[in-house]
Protein backbone atom coordinates (compact mmCIF):
# COMPACT_ATOMS: atom_id res chain seq x y z
CA UNK A 1 0.00 0.00 0.00
CA UNK A 2 1.69 3.28 -0.96
CA UNK A 3 1.59 6.13 1.99
CA UNK A 4 -0.84 9.03 1.85
CA UNK A 5 0.65 12.31 0.85
CA UNK A 6 1.01 14.14 3.80
CA UNK A 7 0.94 11.34 6.15
CA UNK A 8 4.48 12.36 7.94
CA UNK A 9 3.26 15.66 8.43
CA UNK A 10 0.01 14.58 10.39
CA UNK A 11 2.13 12.16 12.78
CA UNK A 12 4.44 14.98 13.35
CA UNK A 13 1.13 17.41 14.45
CA UNK A 14 -0.78 15.18 16.12
CA UNK A 15 2.67 14.72 18.40
CA UNK A 16 2.76 18.28 18.72
CA UNK A 17 -0.36 18.89 19.61
CA UNK A 18 -0.40 16.21 22.81
CA UNK A 19 2.43 17.42 23.86
CA UNK A 20 0.71 20.74 23.58
CA UNK A 21 -1.81 19.83 26.08
CA UNK A 22 0.37 18.48 29.06
CA UNK A 23 1.52 20.47 31.93
CA UNK A 24 5.44 21.12 31.44
CA UNK A 25 7.86 19.64 33.46
CA UNK A 26 10.47 22.23 33.76
CA UNK A 27 12.45 22.90 36.78
CA UNK A 28 13.06 26.14 37.51
CA UNK A 29 17.05 25.87 37.88
CA UNK A 30 18.82 27.75 39.77
CA UNK A 31 15.93 28.06 42.63
CA UNK A 32 14.97 24.67 42.21
CA UNK A 33 18.34 21.87 42.08
CA UNK A 34 17.47 18.89 39.64
CA UNK A 35 17.45 15.66 41.55
CA UNK A 36 20.55 13.67 40.25
CA UNK A 37 20.99 9.70 40.05
CA UNK A 38 23.13 8.13 42.67
CA UNK A 39 26.01 7.55 40.21
CA UNK A 40 26.01 10.91 38.51
CA UNK A 41 29.75 12.22 37.08
CA UNK A 42 30.11 15.78 38.19
CA UNK A 43 33.60 16.17 38.96
CA UNK A 44 36.70 14.34 40.41
CA UNK A 45 37.24 14.84 43.94
CA UNK A 46 40.48 14.55 45.52
CA UNK A 47 40.58 12.66 49.06
CA UNK A 48 44.55 14.14 49.85
CA UNK A 49 45.22 11.26 52.61
CA UNK A 50 45.18 8.70 50.24
CA UNK A 51 47.54 9.57 47.30
CA UNK A 52 50.75 8.57 47.57
CA UNK A 53 51.57 10.15 44.24
CA UNK A 54 52.13 7.39 42.38
CA UNK A 55 51.17 9.02 39.02
CA UNK A 56 49.20 6.18 37.94
CA UNK A 57 46.25 8.89 37.17
CA UNK A 58 48.12 11.68 35.21
CA UNK A 59 49.95 8.53 33.04
CA UNK A 60 46.50 7.00 32.10
CA UNK A 61 44.61 10.15 31.48
CA UNK A 62 43.95 10.19 27.63
CA UNK A 63 43.64 14.05 27.53
CA UNK A 64 46.18 15.11 30.18
CA UNK A 65 44.67 17.03 32.19
CA UNK A 66 46.18 15.95 35.87
CA UNK A 67 48.94 17.77 36.85
CA UNK A 68 51.10 16.38 39.87
CA UNK A 69 54.01 17.86 41.63
CA UNK A 70 55.52 16.24 44.69
CA UNK A 71 58.99 15.75 46.55
CA UNK A 72 60.73 12.98 48.05
CA UNK A 73 61.16 13.20 52.50
CA UNK A 74 63.21 10.87 54.49
CA UNK A 75 61.00 9.21 57.52
CA UNK A 76 63.47 8.31 59.99
CA UNK A 77 63.62 4.46 60.72
CA UNK A 78 60.65 2.84 62.81
CA UNK A 79 63.02 0.24 64.74
CA UNK A 80 66.16 1.34 66.26
CA UNK A 81 68.81 -0.43 63.86
CA UNK A 82 66.29 0.29 60.62
CA UNK A 83 67.19 2.50 57.84
CA UNK A 84 65.44 5.77 56.64
CA UNK A 85 62.58 5.27 54.16
CA UNK A 86 61.57 7.74 51.52
CA UNK A 87 58.32 8.64 50.91
CA UNK A 88 56.66 11.21 48.17
CA UNK A 89 54.94 13.78 49.08
CA UNK A 90 52.44 15.46 47.26
CA UNK A 91 53.03 19.35 46.65
CA UNK A 92 50.61 19.90 43.94
CA UNK A 93 47.05 18.22 42.36
CA UNK A 94 45.18 19.84 39.74
CA UNK A 95 42.96 19.24 37.22
CA UNK A 96 42.19 20.92 33.97
CA UNK A 97 38.14 20.83 33.72
CA UNK A 98 38.51 22.69 30.10
CA UNK A 99 40.07 19.78 29.07
CA UNK A 100 38.65 16.35 31.31
CA UNK A 101 36.22 14.17 29.35
CA UNK A 102 35.53 12.99 32.07
CA UNK A 103 35.69 9.63 31.16
CA UNK A 104 36.61 8.14 34.73
CA UNK A 105 39.82 6.35 33.74
CA UNK A 106 41.63 8.59 37.13
CA UNK A 107 39.15 7.57 38.96
CA UNK A 108 38.84 3.32 38.22
CA UNK A 109 42.99 3.26 37.88
CA UNK A 110 43.52 4.97 41.52
CA UNK A 111 45.16 2.25 43.77
CA UNK A 112 44.49 3.97 47.07
CA UNK A 113 41.19 5.17 46.69
CA UNK A 114 42.47 8.71 46.26
CA UNK A 115 39.65 9.90 43.36
CA UNK A 116 35.85 9.64 43.49
CA UNK A 117 33.15 11.18 41.86
CA UNK A 118 31.32 13.87 42.87
CA UNK A 119 27.94 15.04 41.77
CA UNK A 120 28.65 18.70 41.92
CA UNK A 121 27.91 20.22 38.65
CA UNK A 122 28.31 23.72 39.75
CA UNK A 123 31.54 25.31 38.62
CA UNK A 124 31.43 27.26 35.74
CA UNK A 125 34.08 30.53 35.55
CA UNK A 126 34.06 33.30 33.14
CA UNK A 127 37.79 32.70 32.26
CA UNK A 128 38.85 29.42 30.95
CA UNK A 129 42.15 29.64 32.88
CA UNK A 130 40.09 29.46 35.62
CA UNK A 131 39.05 25.80 35.19
CA UNK A 132 42.41 24.29 36.18
CA UNK A 133 40.93 23.28 40.00
CA UNK A 134 43.47 23.12 42.38
CA UNK A 135 43.60 19.95 45.54
CA UNK A 136 42.22 22.79 47.71
CA UNK A 137 38.95 22.90 45.45
CA UNK A 138 39.05 18.71 45.26
CA UNK A 139 39.12 18.52 48.46
CA UNK A 140 36.40 20.66 49.33
CA UNK A 141 34.40 18.57 46.59
CA UNK A 142 35.66 15.35 48.12
CA UNK A 143 32.55 16.12 50.70
CA UNK A 144 29.73 15.96 48.44
CA UNK A 145 30.99 11.99 47.75
CA UNK A 146 27.60 10.02 48.50
CA UNK A 147 27.91 7.34 49.78
CA UNK A 148 28.50 4.12 48.20
CA UNK A 149 25.20 2.10 47.30
CA UNK A 150 24.52 -1.00 49.95
CA UNK A 151 26.06 -4.36 48.80
CA UNK A 152 23.50 -6.95 47.99
CA UNK A 153 22.48 -9.07 50.73
CA UNK A 154 21.92 -12.30 49.16
CA UNK A 155 25.53 -11.60 47.45
CA UNK A 156 28.13 -14.27 48.11
CA UNK A 157 31.21 -12.92 50.43
CA UNK A 158 34.07 -11.89 48.80
CA UNK A 159 37.05 -14.51 49.19
CA UNK A 160 39.26 -11.83 50.79
CA UNK A 161 36.58 -11.18 54.22
CA UNK A 162 36.20 -14.90 54.10
CA UNK A 163 39.71 -15.60 54.51
CA UNK A 164 40.25 -12.53 56.97
CA UNK A 165 37.36 -14.29 58.83
CA UNK A 166 38.81 -17.90 58.61
CA UNK A 167 41.91 -16.70 59.86
CA UNK A 168 40.27 -14.55 62.99
CA UNK A 169 38.20 -17.32 63.70
CA UNK A 170 40.97 -19.64 63.73
CA UNK A 171 43.07 -17.23 66.09
CA UNK A 172 40.45 -16.73 68.43
CA UNK A 173 40.17 -20.53 69.03
CA UNK A 174 43.95 -20.73 69.36
CA UNK A 175 43.79 -17.85 71.93
CA UNK A 176 40.57 -19.55 73.77
CA UNK A 177 42.44 -22.98 73.42
CA UNK A 178 45.56 -21.47 75.05
CA UNK A 179 43.71 -20.18 77.44
CA UNK A 180 41.87 -22.90 78.47
CA UNK A 181 44.81 -25.21 78.92
CA UNK A 182 46.70 -22.18 80.63
CA UNK A 183 43.29 -22.15 83.43
CA UNK A 184 43.92 -25.94 83.43
CA UNK A 185 47.45 -25.43 84.43
CA UNK A 186 46.76 -23.24 86.98
CA UNK A 187 44.02 -24.88 88.78
CA UNK A 188 45.99 -28.25 88.65
CA UNK A 189 49.21 -26.36 90.10
CA UNK A 190 46.61 -25.26 93.00
CA UNK A 191 45.48 -28.89 93.24
CA UNK A 192 49.10 -30.41 93.66
CA UNK A 193 49.60 -27.32 96.28
CA UNK A 194 47.13 -28.24 98.01
CA UNK A 195 47.63 -31.82 98.68
CA UNK A 196 51.57 -31.19 99.68
CA UNK A 197 50.17 -29.17 102.14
Amino acid sequence: MAPVFGSGLAKGLAVTLRTMTRRSVTLQYPEAQPELPPRTRGVIALFEENCTVCMLCARECPDWCIYIDSHKETVPPAAPGGRERSRNVLDRFAIDFSLCMYCGICVEVCPFDALFWSPEFEYAETDIQELTHERDKLREWMWTVPEPPALDPRAEEPKEIAAARKAADKAAAQAHAAAEAEAAAQAEAARREEEGQ
